[in-house]
């Protein structure tokens, strides 16, 4: 994306510092009385940020802390503190009063597998977040902040999840880089500024949306490290993400807003963590009223604080300063809170004069820009997924139909998904059938049934009798917000209402059917897969989605996504939700049942064909690292894109629960036809650690691996063994 930059001018300390306040205040607002004294050195940029932000806390009054500690707060004319957080969400596009981009929904962004593209995407989202705020644009809840509530990387351990659409899936692999991918795009490359603060959320175990206000996780110490922690921590060591949210939820019995492990002894002092951490909305007052913790406001708030949360709702505006006055909190304790929100500030540029700061030449005209509606498209076409193809029924010859019916109640209906802006001009299957079919093409469309209701007899009549008569039908299913989402977890993994009822009735009708499914979480499709001829995985796809389906159905563009999650057949197959241990049968890593499609799987409508792997050493140490390489062909007649998907299996039992497999590596390629290319990773042997409870850590245990090469965590095109050794100074 293009890196927007203004020249630096000379203008005096002083002249920077009117420039500022003028900048700072509401439109038609004048400032306070100047400041008494010398120049303040919170408003010198040449200062060390440490001493802007003491020198800042050190000025402001007890009431002026706690009301700067509320994420929404509001301009401080006396101290020229600007309104620079606010409540702001850009899970796949900012959402905002006005028309921004919409991308696809979270999910589907994993789905590409493709970090570089994702950096782009969020490179492109907080491009217009930042001229949004240049402009002094109002968002949902006030004007637009520089602090993002996103991204989600919860995991989807349990498909039954509601809020699947909005995370990365259920590996902490595949998610940690999808993550920092998005992490990095959101807050920029400037060495001494942010274009945002990136906001990870919620943390952590929040997986659950039934009771979430009040509910217990119970996790292990080692699957707290091992699975549900890997990917924060890269978040944050990697990727410098400013801010974490505290969840909801409690993990064995402490709730996460007052949990010291996690917000202290784990995020501060073992990650480094140099941020700010706030409470999910309300998050505080819910110790009071939701986890009966404490009786009063005020010693929630002591909690939160002591414990690391530093910022809230309005709780902490109301209660800090009767914490403090019933000795339950220091005011050196809020002090700190203060400073590590403050200093996000100033690296965002907050106190600065605009001309220093290269984010604020960001111009209105890329909100919403045709260049990043074009990157909508191309990213919609790289999130679609291929899930099944018999006898190459996709993708279809438009120039030889003279008929086509689209038929479902998703097929002219457009679905944002959660946290969505305002979409202009969104495009829903339909009328991307209708953009994409050739003229001549009749288009026939009935909707069959309503997406959560029993079908109607006259619309199932109309969509069977429209199917009989086209060459051939494209039926679109799926389910929205009303199904999964936000606070809403889903009881059972099929079609909702009376869908599976219009599929098998169409089907009937014309067996040369594709499936298109639009939908958050996975969606058990047995039957469809045993039957129908193709079905197309699309999510929701963003505003170019309608589009975007129609190029893979038509065969403009060659999908090339896979499944980031597992599709399960039934929730008889997998443990009851409020189970945490994965091992007991969640996700591909210990699912010992057959799903419906595995994870990592996506066909394409050309062939790729897997050499051997070679191995750089048979035998590696604890401590070093292994060289994996595979050279992979482009068989078939057409370009396309290969997710290559390196997984590693310990052989050797060693007393614990270990993964069946587990995903190391991934690399995307895009090869013409007859071209081949040799993929390389490096394997490091940490990635084969396991956590031990025993002594607190993460270990590499010796013993003998498989190194597993292919197409998905099922279809595995190549393997070798090697043996991991001791190094000369592991401590046994």
């Amino acid at each position: 994306m293009a890196r927007w930059t203004r020249s630096f001018s000379t203008l005096s300390l002083f002249a920077r510092a009117l420039v500022l306040i003028h900048l700072s205040l509401p439109a038609g607002a004048q400032p306070a009385q100047s400041l008494d004294g010398p120049f303040p050195i919170y408003l010198d940029p040449s200062q060390p940020i440490d001493a802007r932000v003491a020198d800042l806390v050190s000025r402001m009054t007890f009431e002026e802390k706690a009301a700067q500690l509320f994420h929404g707060a509001g301009p401080n004319p006396r101290l020229q503190i600007p309104a620079f957080g606010g409540w702001n969400q850009c899970l796949h596009g900012v959402w905002s009063t006005r028309s921004t981009t919409l991308f696809p929904v979270p999910i589907a962004l994993a789905s590409t597998w493709d970090p570089d593209l994702i950096h782009t995407v969020a490179d492109a989202i907080s491009d217009e977040a930042r001229a949004l705020y240049n402009i002094g644009a109002t968002g949902p809840r006030g004007r637009h902040g520089l602090i993002y509530r996103a991204p989600v990387i919860n995991i989807s351990r349990d498909p039954r999840w509601g809020r699947i659409q909005e995370c990365y899936g259920e590996d902490p692999f595949l998610t940690s880089r999808i993550g920092v991918a998005y992490v990095q795009g959101l807050q920029g490359s400037d060495p001494n500024y942010l274009k945002l603060a990136s906001t990870l959320k919620h943390f952590a175990v929040n997986n659950q949306e039934n009771g979430r206000m009040s509910l217990s996780a119970s996790v292990s110490e080692r699957w707290l490290h091992e699975y549900w922690l890997p990917h924060f921590k890269a978040c944050v060591t990697e990727g410098q993400a400013q801010s974490l949210m505290a969840a909801y939820n409690a993990i064995n019995g402490a709730p996460c807003a007052i949990n010291r492990l996690l917000l202290t002894d784990i995020l501060r002092d073992s990650w480094g963590f140099n941020g700010f951490v706030v409470s999910d909305l309300g998050g505080i007052g819910f110790l009071v009223t939701s986890h009966h913790a404490f009786p009063t406001n005020e010693q929630a708030v002591a909690a939160a604080i002591s414990a690391g949360c530093d910022l809230d709702d309005n709780e902490y505006t109301n209660g800090l300063p009767g914490a403090v006055q019933q000795g339950l909190l220091s005011e050196d304790a809020v002090d700190l809170a203060l400073a590590r929100y403050l200093r996000v500030a100033f690296r965002l540029g907050a106190f600065d004069p605009p001309e220093m700061v290269p984010y604020s030449a960001i111009p209105e005209s890329v909100i919403h820009s045709p260049e990043h509606r074009q990157l909508s498209l191309q990213t919609a076409r790289a999130s679609i997924v291929l899930l099944s193809n018999r006898d190459n029924f996709l993708p279809l010859d438009g120039t030889t139909l003279n008929s086509v019916a689209v038929i479902g109640p998703m097929a002219n209906h457009f679905e944002a998904g959660s946290y969505f802006g305002t979409p202009s001009g969104p495009v829903n299957p339909l009328q991307g059938i209708q953009n994409r079919a050739d003229p001549t093409t009749q288009v026939l469309y009935a909707k069959g049934c309503e997406i959560t209701a029993a079908c109607n007899p006259a619309d199932l009549a109309q969509a069977i009798q429209f199917a009989g008569q086209a060459d051939v039908a494209v039926l679109y299913l799926g389910t929205n917000n009303q199904v999964e989402a936000e606070g809403r977890d889903r009881t059972q993994l099929g079609l909702p209402g009376g869908q599976e009822q219009l599929l098998q009735a169409v089907y009937q009708a014309n067996p040369r059917t594709a499936v298109v499914l639009i939908n958050g979480g996975p969606l058990s499709v047995r039957w469809a897969r045993d039957n129908v001829p193709a079905i197309v995985e699309a999510y929701y796809a963003g505003e170019e989605g309608g589009n975007a389906i129609a190029d893979v159905l038509f065969g403009n563009s060659n999908p090339g996504a896979k499944l980031a999650y597992t599709v399960y057949e039934s929730t008889a197959q997998i443990p009851p939700q409020s189970e945490y241990d994965i091992s007991r049968g969640f996700t591909y890593m210990y699912f010992q049942g057959e799903p419906v499609f595995p994870f990592g799987h996506g066909l394409s409508y050309t062939q790729f064909e897997y050499g051997r792997v070679h191995l750089s050493h048979r035998h590696v140490s604890t401590d070093g690292r292994l060289r994996v390489r595979i050279d992979v062909r482009n068989v078939g007649q057409r370009s396309g894109a290969e997710v290559v998907q390196l997984y590693a299996h310990r052989t050797s039992p060693i007393g614990v629960p270990v993964p069946i497999k587990k995903l190391v590596g991934f690399r995307k390629i895009q090869l013409e036809a007859g071209e081949q290319a040799t993929v390389r990773f490096e394997l490091p042997a940490d990635q084969l650690a396991i956590y031990d409870e025993a002594r607190h850590d993460f270990v590499v245990e010796p013993g003998v691996f498989q190194a597993l090469v292919g197409s998905s965590s099922e279809d595995i095109r190549a393997r070798a063994h090697f043996l991991v050794t001791a190094s000369r100074n592991q401590k046994r």
